[in-house]
């Protein structure tokens, strides 16, 4: 079996500076209509969760776009949705049994390429039913998300942004979003041919993108995270990298405050210390840690 992570280990550096950015919610309005429209509606029939839909919703659109969890991994995502659910008390009233996935959670914690290639392998050697119940569930998003997700241009700016980098920054796209769905929806808008590798869930997790590519390669105040979620950052941080919030609700305005001024402080060196923090605290604003029902 070949090796996922060798675009990542044969990285070769052009420029003294790398900017690697996300894609889901961060370059694109993909967000929304995936999680609204391809994964809650899996999630509630591979589940069996149609007893309580509504709270299945509002649990999973917290989890995935409004509270500090945005931008997880979709297998923690549900673990997440699942935990939630059990806890509320009129979910407990309905009578709705929630599944434990005890066999999802066990193996998103020994595996770190959180993705149907790592999953299909793990289902021929585990008979585990909540496995395969995962996998089916997680195949059918991906249906779902090729049949529904396109036509979305990038958010204003972004392409002015990445062609404006790229004579002096490499660029990568750092995700938890599949390979496949990246790669079309980039190639889709023609702004693929900024990223020197496009980095999605089958290439490990987001710190290991950054770790492989860009840690061995540049001084550390010369990578940049570009990301919409929490996760972003944490990455970013795992290898002392920048990072540059894109604010949900607010993405717009973001990327004017990218291109109009991070952009050429990032270049000048101007910009860790008070100014990233600036921005960081602004974007912590955005995202609550608890959610309404509690």
């Amino acid at each position: 079996m070949s090796d996922p992570q060798k675009p990542l280990k044969e990285f070769k550096p052009e420029h003294d500076f790398i900017v690697a950015v996300d894609s889901d919610g961060c370059a694109f309005n993909t967000m929304e209509v995936k999680h609204k429209a391809c994964f809650y509606p899996m999630t509630v029939r591979h589940w069996g969760l149609a007893g309580v839909a509504k709270q299945t919703r509002d649990v999973w659109d917290f989890v995935n776009l409004y509270s500090t969890k945005r931008g997880c991994n979709r297998f923690h995502a549900l673990i997440h949705t699942l935990d939630y659910l059990r806890e509320w008390p009129e979910v407990q009233e309905s009578g709705v049994e929630i599944p434990e996935a005890d066999g999802v959670r066990d193996w998103k914690e020994r595996e770190t390429k959180l993705g149907n290639p790592a999953l299909e392998e793990e289902v021929k050697g585990n008979p585990d039913p909540d496995l395969k119940q995962a996998l089916e569930w997680s195949l059918a998003i991906n249906e779902e998300v090729a049949k529904t997700v396109y036509n979305i241009p990038p958010f204003r700016l972004v392409r002015e942004s990445l062609d404006e980098l790229t004579s002096q920054a490499d660029m990568i796209v750092v995700s938890a979003t599949p390979c496949e769905a990246l790669e079309r929806e980039w190639a889709e808008h023609d702004i693929a041919k900024y990223a020197k590798v496009i980095a999605g869930q089958e290439l490990g997790k987001k710190s290991e993108h950054l770790a492989l590519a860009a840690q061995p390669n540049y001084e550390p105040d010369h990578i940049l995270m570009v990301g919409d979620a929490p996760g972003d950052m944490k990455a970013a941080r795992a290898v002392d990298a920048l990072f540059f919030p894109v604010y949900p609700g607010e993405e717009e305005t973001s990327w004017e405050i990218f291109h109009n001024e991070a952009l050429g402080k990032f270049l000048a060196g101007d910009y860790a210390g008070d100014y990233e923090a600036k921005l960081i605290a602004e974007f912590e604003k955005h995202l609550p840690e608890t959610p309404p029902w509690q």
